[in-house]
């Protein structure tokens, strides 16, 4: 089992490649592995929302993950999205999955139901007593339709079967409170691309990215700066980057990613119904942008 120091750094959330036919694109996800593993990531996220999971069912998911263990071969520690409205259907999960190769779950806060913050932690606890892996939570209010505080994370914190946060709500104060009075031990995670330097400013341990797909080695080396203390070249870089990031998300997730690493050569741009690949014209806003970044040598 690993421990929470694993995850420090860059992590990446993995598309989920698909050929035309909307059939999963293995080949494709090998290419995309071998790219993040050579581009500097520190690990792999697979199957979280960017791997559109919701589409994918049970044998696909395993499918998935056994593709990325073993063309990974060991070289990166691997966390598995393992989330969802229904704790008992996760609960189960857990006997039947093959979690060979990985090192921890992620595990989004329940979505629709929008539990109380009791309700968070009984949901939980429920899975961090029953996981034979470490849990990482993960805060997405824009998705879940609920928040999840800093007391409710702090509490969660404090079991010996839950290493880290993924804290995607946008929201510094609550990030803020989250570091001044979590465990010594547990990582707080940016969520959101746009804000790893000030994330890691107050204190953070890094990210699970979403341009990480595209541009490993320079989206990891602004978490690297941050370590070091080296928040001037950090912003370098993070300037060079952050209006590309906001392209990404101005027609959803995962379409504009696909897009780029469609245009970077990675894969085809497919995605799975209900999405549906981006514009034209935002596919052509994204090649311009693919182009002034790589001629920019940001790393």
């Amino acid at each position: 089992m690993s421990t929470s120091k694993d995850f420090r750094g860059t992590g990446v959330a993995m598309v989920t490649p698909f050929k035309k036919d909307s059939s999963v694109d293995f080949v494709a996800l090998e290419k995309l592995t071998d790219h993040l593993v050579v581009g500097g990531v520190d690990y792999l996220v697979v199957q979280g929302t960017t791997g559109e999971s919701a589409t994918l069912n049970d044998s696909e998911k395993q499918e998935v993950l056994d593709c990325v263990v073993a063309k990974n071969a060991g070289r990166l520690p691997i966390v598995f999205g393992h989330g969802g409205n229904n704790t008992q259907a996760l609960l189960d999960g857990f006997k039947t999955m093959n979690l060979n190769g990985v090192d921890a779950i992620l595990s989004a806060s329940p979505y629709y139901n929008k539990p109380t913050q009791a309700g968070i932690v009984a949901h939980f606890t429920a899975l961090a007593d029953a996981s034979p892996l470490p849990i990482i939570l993960y805060n997405v209010p824009g998705r879940t339709s609920s928040n999840m505080s800093a007391e409710t994370t702090i509490k969660l914190a404090g079991h010996k079967n839950v290493i880290a946060v993924k804290e995607a709500s946008g929201n510094l104060d609550q990030v803020g409170q989250v570091i001044k009075h979590k465990p010594g031990k547990f990582l707080v995670l940016s969520g959101d691309d746009p804000l790893i330097v000030p994330h890691m400013a107050l204190g953070g341990d890094g990210i699970i990215s979403v341009i990480a797909n595209a541009f490993p080695a320079e989206f990891s080396a602004i978490a690297k700066l941050c370590f070091q203390g080296d928040y001037n070249k950090a912003r370098v870089i993070h300037y060079a980057l952050v209006d590309f990031i906001y392209m990404l998300f101005e027609e959803g997730n995962p379409g504009g990613i696909k897009a780029a690493l469609s245009i970077l050569g990675v894969m085809d741009d497919h995605l799975r119904l209900p999405l549906v690949p981006v514009s034209s014209a935002l596919k052509a806003k994204l090649e311009k942008a693919i182009v002034e970044i790589k001629s920019a040598n940001l790393v």
